[in-house]
């Protein structure tokens, strides 16, 4: 089992909020993400679905929202990953928190596994960290300015679930797929996924058995997807779970990505998503994010899903202005 495919790090992160506009304003105009795609769900065309990530949606960078206006907020508890942690370049600790604290946003400094973090929540409770990592300028991409390059976030640095026991959840990432037991501080655990150079290669677990359990809503992660190479690697682990007695959906192809899904023990909801073809399938790099895209079977139902979608408002230029101060 040496020569098996191996998972490449974490693909991208899905979760659930409550005003797509807030959204919007929060992740371009504080986060500094990029707006990639802007599409509606597969399973609800009156509902958005917004990507962003970095320059080019590269995968390792991507996160993604289903926004449901006025959702009521879920709970992030056993069965769920609890918090989404990006990399941020050494040094650009103290920009992240003047700029934070200029959003009105609090935050909570600290350090784990000797890095350096800073806790905060979005606008609808979902839990984000920054962690400060040396290697991240490896990792900057399609930025022409320097000064911003240096301490814009890069992708993602890791994931943290909890749930109430271990050990099927450790047989699962590390004798399936392929991670290994990288580091433990008190009842976290972390895996490391085996690609030195991917972005996200982290999945900490934390243990708790006394965990209140999950409940879906605004600020909460709705699925964890990671990466894989081509879709031949995604056949091969397609059957490998089955084979190891999970319930795998068929192949799902989600224009973007192909994807398939499972259970993981404990509850979370795994993806395995295929890295091709990416998002320029159907809108250039430069216009990314620009026009309203609909999965080919809506796009009959374009008018009518214009007119119920909520009209999207960022404040971009309002905030560059308020931002100059610590830009």
């Amino acid at each position: 089992m040496n020569n098996h495919p191996k998972i490449s790090g974490i693909h991208h992160l899905t979760a659930m909020t409550s005003s797509a506009s807030e959204n919007l304003t929060f992740y371009t105009d504080v986060l500094d993400l990029r707006l990639i795609k802007k599409t509606v769900n597969f399973d609800d065309p009156y509902t958005y679905h917004l990507y962003y990530g970095d320059s080019a949606g590269n995968p390792g960078t991507i996160i993604t929202f289903f926004p449901r206006e006025s959702l009521p907020r879920g709970n992030a508890g056993s069965g769920m990953v609890t918090a989404i942690a990006f990399s941020i370049p050494t040094g650009s600790v103290d920009f992240w928190l003047n700029r934070l604290n200029v959003h009105g946003v609090k935050t909570i400094e600290g350090r784990r596994f000797g890095e350096h973090v800073i806790y905060f929540k979005d606008p609808h409770g979902l839990s984000l960290e920054l962690i400060e990592t040396p290697a991240v300028h490896l990792t900057l991409n399609q930025n022409s300015n320097p000064k911003q390059a240096a301490r814009r976030i890069a992708g993602f640095h890791s994931a943290t679930a909890l749930l109430k026991s271990l050990e099927e959840t450790r047989s699962l990432l590390v004798n399936l797929m392929g991670m290994e037991l990288h580091d433990m501080q008190d009842n976290r655990y972390r895996f490391k996924m085996k690609i030195n150079d991917s972005l996200g290669n982290f999945y900490d677990v934390v243990i708790d058995p006394h965990a209140e359990n999950g409940r879906q809503g605004a600020g909460t992660v709705h699925h964890i997807a990671f990466r894989t190479s081509t879709e031949g690697e995604q056949k091969y682990w397609q059957k490998a779970f089955m084979d190891n007695g999970f319930s795998v959906t068929p192949v799902r192809d989600r224009k973007y990505f192909k994807s398939i899904y499972f259970h993981a023990p404990g509850g979370v909801l795994f993806e395995i998503a295929t890295d091709p073809p990416g998002f320029t399938v159907d809108e250039p790099y430069e216009r990314l994010g620009h026009e309203l895209k609909l999965p080919d079977q809506y796009e009959s139902m374009r008018s009518e899903i214009v007119d119920r979608l909520p009209k999207l408002h960022s404040n971009r230029k309002r905030d560059a202005d308020l931002l100059s101060n610590v830009a």
